[in-house]
């Protein structure tokens, strides 16, 4: 058999180039979309958690009279049962004792972004290490980030 009829059975060095470059391209395009996508989801998480918040918020206002939970009790007011009055209980609904509201959520979410973040607490002033801030007079929620803290878009997180 002579050298010049055997076939040929390896990748010439160009083939392998041109391979690496097309895998770089690809890679190139993927990889901004996937990140793009990770931080979509954190930012969906945060308004979803938000909205299940305020929802638990503004039933247990209007069971309550038109009140709001207080920040120092919201926590309990919305985990736990209540009567009409707002007072929170770790017992079940009871109608002949008057506990019949509740609970709202099972727990509160924590926050799924920034330095806070897998913190579940309130606090009444955007700082410190809570997940949320809470305004008792309004019932309104927002996530406690600082304004340096925007989503993918460049919104603030504390401004959702």
């Amino acid at each position: 058999m002579s050298f010049a009829s055997r076939t040929r059975r390896a990748f010439s060095l160009l083939e392998l180039v041109i391979v690496v470059v097309i895998l770089g391209i690809l890679a190139a395009i993927a990889v901004p979309r996937m990140s793009r996508s990770a931080t979509a989801a954190a930012d969906n998480a945060v308004m979803a958690d938000l909205a299940v918040i305020r929802n638990a918020i503004d039933l247990f206002q209007t069971e309550h009279g038109g009140n709001y939970p207080a920040l120092s009790d919201v926590t309990n007011a919305l985990t736990q049962y209540s009567d009409a009055a707002g007072t929170t209980f770790s017992a079940t609904k009871n109608t002949g004792t008057g506990i019949i509201y509740g609970p709202y959520v099972r727990a509160i979410p924590p926050l799924s972004v920034g330095a806070n973040k897998g913190k579940n607490t309130f606090t009444g002033t955007l700082g410190g290490a809570f997940g949320w801030v809470y305004d008792a007079s309004t019932g309104s929620v927002t996530p406690n980030c600082p304004d340096s803290e925007v989503d993918g878009r460049g919104v603030k997180y504390n401004t959702y």
